[in-house]
């Protein structure tokens, strides 16, 4: 530009503008400091000519000019934009700032506010510098990047302080997962004390040890030096914004309490090369100087794209662009993209906000040598190099400043209302487990939680094993009951004919003792695995072999009284005695048991089931399944119930027929069985129901069932049995045929009998004896004692 005065360029440190304007006329004397500001330069252009600014001034030493700014730029009618800077005392907002009304396009080099983006309110403001919305983002990453979720914010009052702060808590809010611990505010005028009530309030919460501080220099080091006081160096690791950078003076002399500090800074470069005054002096260039050449080179690129559009061939202004409209100087604003003093792209969003880029430094002390360390930078995303990080007492390891310790594997959190970072940790319990962070939730009802409760794996199943120890004595009991019961059959069919097996009722015998051998083999059918076929014949001959065996006595026991009764009525033999009527009305009993379980086939079919409730103990690392059949407690009773009915209709019976002599019949023998079998069982219920609730039920109910079964048959085979085998195998010369009795001789001993017994009952030892007993007994007393036999016509 011919007319460009080479002093005003130099005095303001600008290049050559990057635009062809002929009639571009910066007079010096429109650019004359003020005599009563030096150092501050204030520029004009006469009226109606081209202003390329009409509020223009650059700080370089002294105080700001904010009166003769505004006034200057009121003055021109032909005002086309402003560059504006920013005063000492609010450094984020512009005091050059133009009334909306004047739609007067305005680019900022220093001004950060973040309500300036707000284009309802300055729609024609934009600036070369990144506003502290984008500072308050990069400080959010860094905080997230350190694992930090729990600060406290501290800032002085003010637009600065106040809206910086506020930026930084919304964008916590919007990325989630920083918290606010506690927010302080500096007053403009501190009273004394009021920097040391600051650091007590910070130790209130002495987990958030991140102190983000968007504060003036002067707040920073009194806060610094009230940490000192309170003997909390290391404590607390500060963040501070672009007002701390990486500046001396807040640290100065307190450099072990600011260790550790991480600092933001707009990204800067000096301009040294380009000076021209100030060469050879010790001053030392302000860091904005970069935005201050960006700024005038974006406004010189905007005018310079509107004249080649507008004015295409022309040189100097056209009727469109006098005067030029502050509305279309805009977008033509907004559309620049240049490289910068800076080598950085220099562009504008639709808010007029340049890009946000900062450098991140961390203020290290080592060796007793303190400095600002470059750790990273911020551009749209964070780029952080935690490996070149210090902290005072943990070397490289991140320091903490988290509300709440991570809960373990197994727990859950617990956030405090309205505090989402802080939160307690509850373990799972009984048979939960995590599904997140924050839901414990039970395990299927076949499962239970893992050791660390992070998920759920299959409960181990259980069965009664052969070789358990729960299973030793039933098996030996049935092992040695069969083979007694064989031994016996055995002995019955080689000696068939012999008195005292015709004696015993032949074929009652062999009923009864199949019953026996089936309640022997009962045992087995308990102890095996259970499984459809074991589950079914668990059904059939759990109670039919004790239902056999009660219905054999029962209809000897009910013979014989009806026999002894019929004699004390008259001699005529009762009906129903003979082997064929005792076999039928033994099988009819028989077959109500079969009935039943028939029945119970075709309402509940018979399977086996796994059973996660019977162990489901409290802890469930000693959770079990129990693979069962498909037997309740009821239903056993059930099945159980028809045979106890024949064994207590049998007991009735016995004690009805013991005062029969015993020269006659086993009613005896049958009596002691019954009771004996009554005094098993009756130890059988309150064993087996008693332990229902025991982790063990499995094992102690399967035993007990069993050896009662197994006892309940060895009482019946060793009294009405062995004693016969032992008469046929060792005392063979008492198994001989006595003298045959007529049905009336019988019963008219019996009648003797009964009538000398209740003579008897008067006696001081209630022993009687008859004397028809006395002769019938005689010829055997002289002897030993034998069996009377009677054949079957006989009785």
């Amino acid at each position: 530009v011919p007319a460009w005065d080479p002093g005003v360029a130099a005095s303001c440190g600008w290049r050559a503008p990057p635009c062809s304007l002929p009639h571009l006329r910066i007079a010096p004397h429109s650019c004359t400091p003020p005599s009563s500001h030096q150092g501050n330069l204030t520029c004009r252009l006469p009226p109606r000519s081209f202003g390329f600014w009409q509020c223009l001034w650059v700080r370089t030493r002294g105080p700001s000019l904010p009166e003769q700014v505004s006034r200057a730029a009121h003055e021109s009618e032909g005002a086309a934009a402003q560059l504006g800077s920013s005063p000492e005392i609010d450094p984020r907002r512009p005091r050059c700032l133009l009334p909306e009304s004047a739609q007067i396009p305005q680019i900022s080099y220093a001004s950060t506010a973040p309500d300036l983006s707000d284009n309802s309110r300055y729609d024609f403001f934009s600036r070369v510098v990144p506003s502290d919305t984008y500072q308050a983002q990069a400080m959010v990453d860094i905080v997230r990047a350190l694992k930090w979720n729990y600060v406290s914010t501290v800032a002085s009052e003010g637009s600065y302080g106040e809206s910086g702060v506020e930026a930084f808590i919304q964008k916590s809010r919007e990325d989630g997962g920083v918290c606010i611990a506690q927010s302080v505010k500096i007053p403009r005028e501190p009273k004394a004390g009021e920097f040391d009530k600051i650091i007590r309030r910070l130790l209130e919460t002495s987990n958030a040890r991140a102190v983000i501080i968007f504060a003036n220099e002067d707040d920073i080091r009194r806060v610094l030096e009230a940490a000192r006081r309170a003997n909390q160096t290391g404590h607390f690791f500060w963040m501070g914004s672009d007002s701390w950078g990486s500046k001396i003076a807040p640290v100065l002399h307190l450099e072990e309490v600011a260790e550790g500090a991480v600092t933001i800074l707009p990204k800067r470069m000096s301009v040294r090369d380009r000076e021209r005054i100030g060469q050879d002096s010790a001053y030392e260039q302000e860091g904005k100087v970069q935005f201050v050449i960006d700024a005038v080179y974006a406004m010189g690129h905007a005018l310079h794209a509107m004249h080649r559009d507008l004015c295409p061939g022309r040189v100097g202004l056209c009727p469109r662009m006098d005067p030029v409209d502050g509305t279309q100087l805009l977008k033509y604003i907004r559309s620049v993209n240049f490289s910068g003093i800076a080598g950085n792209p220099v562009t504008f969003n639709e808010n007029g906000d340049a890009p946000g880029r900062y450098d991140i430094y961390q203020y290290q002390l080592r060796n007793s040598s303190a400095e600002y360390k470059v750790i990273g930078s911020w551009t749209d995303h964070l780029h952080l190099r935690i490996e070149r990080m210090h902290w005072p007492g943990s070397g490289q390891q991140l320091p903490r400043s988290i509300c709440s310790l991570p809960c373990q594997p197994g727990e859950r959190k617990k956030t405090v209302k309205g505090m989402p970072c802080c939160w307690h940790c509850e373990p799972c319990t009984g048979y939960q487990y995590q599904v997140d962070r924050y839901t414990c939730k039970t395990c299927p009802y076949d499962m239970r939680p893992t050791e660390n409760r992070t998920g759920c794996r299959p409960i181990p199943i259980i069965k009664l094993e052969w070789d358990s120890p729960w299973a030793v004595l039933p098996l030996f009991l049935a092992v040695v009951g069969i083979a007694a019961t064989l031994f016996v059959v055995i002995t019955f069919v080689r000696y068939n004919d012999t008195p005292i097996v015709k004696a015993s009722g032949r074929e009652l015998s062999y009923v009864l003792l199949a019953g026996i051998f089936l309640c022997y083999a009962t045992t087995f059918l308990m102890i095996a695995e259970p499984d459809l076929g074991t589950c079914s014949l668990r059904r059939i001959f759990l109670g039919l072999g004790m239902s056999i065996s009660y219905a054999a006595l029962l209809t000897k026991t009910n013979r014989i009284y009806r026999i002894f009764e019929q004699g004390k009525r008259s001699v005529s033999a009762p009906r129903f005695i003979s082997p064929a009527s005792q076999l039928a009305i033994t099988f009819s009993l028989i077959s109500l048991q079969l009935l039943g379980i028939c029945v119970w086939f075709v309402v509940d079919p018979s399977h086996s089931v796994v059973d996660f409730q019977d162990q489901r103990t409290l802890d469930p690392r000693f959770a079990r399944g129990v693979l069962k059949c498909d037997i309740s407690d009821l239903s056993l009773i059930c099945l159980l119930g028809y045979s106890m009915l024949l064994m207590v209709t049998c007991t009735v019976y016995a004690i009805k027929t013991r005062g029969v002599p015993e020269t006659f019949n086993e009613a005896k023998p049958i009596g002691f069985t019954m009771y004996t079998t009554c005094i098993v069982w009756l130890a059988f219920i309150p064993i087996f129901f008693g332990t229902s609730q025991s982790a063990d039920k499995l094992y102690i109910q399967t035993t007990t069932l069993t050896v009662s079964v197994s006892l309940s048959a060895s009482v019946s085979l060793g009294m009405l049995y062995m004693p016969k085998v032992y008469i046929i195998l060792f005392h063979p010369e008492q198994n001989v045929p006595k003298r045959k009795r007529s049905l009336k001789a019988v019963v008219t001993a019996a009648a003797m009998s009964n009538k000398f017994t209740q003579k008897g009952n008067f006696r001081p030892n209630g022993e009687a004896k008859s004397e028809l007993c006395e002769n019938l007994e005689a010829p055997a007393l002289a002897t030993k004692q034998t069996y009377v036999t009677y054949t079957n016509h006989a009785i």
